[in-house]
């Protein structure tokens, strides 16, 4: 009798171990099973998420065909400018090769793609890179955007302060002559803000990772002196 309790209980003892296993493994499985639901839908969202942020925007007049900056010109050769309005090293590029630059767009040489990006939010307590490259989108709008561009450089804020308000973008736009109540609401509503978000993804995408970056028919200029910028374009030329 005690031999064959024996066995029972031996037997009891491997049913319930096999039970338990065989719940170890429901519940594993089911784990997963969640687990890869949760990924799957993480990345359907995640895939209709990215979808409307590149598509949920309007380019201001003048943006060149895929929207991602505001062409001047219409030479033979692009200059592609990465810059932002925050970024002092761009500042400094504008006061030495801003000239020339021009001079190549005004003889027929060159036309210019000026991509308003937003890198440097973070230097800044009200992004204002963000907001300065939506109301340069304003100014396009308004037909100024060189003029705006100009005077937002020479106006430009320290690092790590507020930067310019609202109020004082608007300044700046109606002193170039933007109609101050058309461009005032574009600044404040923040039309462009889509745009400038387009527009820096899109800088990110292509592999620019500081400003200013200079692309001469999409090779990267690394001589950025007037005489660097002439020799690249007159090469690109031929």
């Amino acid at each position: 009798m005690s031999s064959r309790k024996g066995q029972k209980d031996a037997a009891r003892v491997v049913r319930e171990q096999i039970a338990r296993e065989k719940r170890r493994k429901r519940t594993l499985w089911t784990s997963i099973g969640a687990v890869v639901v949760l990924v799957v839908a993480g990345l359907i969202g995640w895939s209709v998420y990215s979808s409307q942020k590149s598509d949920d925007f309007t380019p201001p007049p003048g943006a060149n065909e895929p929207g991602t900056g505001i062409v001047l010109g219409d030479g033979p050769v692009t200059i592609d400018l990465y810059e932002d309005y925050l970024c002092p090293a761009c500042k400094q590029f504008q006061q030495v090769s801003g000239a020339t630059i021009n001079q190549l767009v005004s003889e027929g040489k060159a036309r210019v793609v000026f991509h308003p990006v937003a890198y440097l939010n973070r230097f800044s307590t009200t992004e204002y890179s963000t907001r300065s490259s939506a109301a340069s989108g304003c100014a396009a709008k308004g037909g100024k955007f060189k003029e705006f561009t100009d005077a937002l450089f020479a106006k430009q804020p320290a690092e790590g302060s507020a930067g310019l308000s609202n109020d004082e973008l608007i300044d700046i736009g109606a002193g170039v002559g933007l109609d101050r109540d058309d461009f005032g609401s574009c600044v404040k509503d923040g039309t462009y803000k889509p745009w400038t978000e387009h527009v820096t993804d899109d800088a990110s995408k292509s592999g620019v990772t500081s400003t200013p970056t200079i692309k001469v028919d999409g090779k990267d200029v690394q001589d950025r002196s007037p005489a660097g910028i002439t020799a690249a374009v007159e090469s690109a030329g031929k």
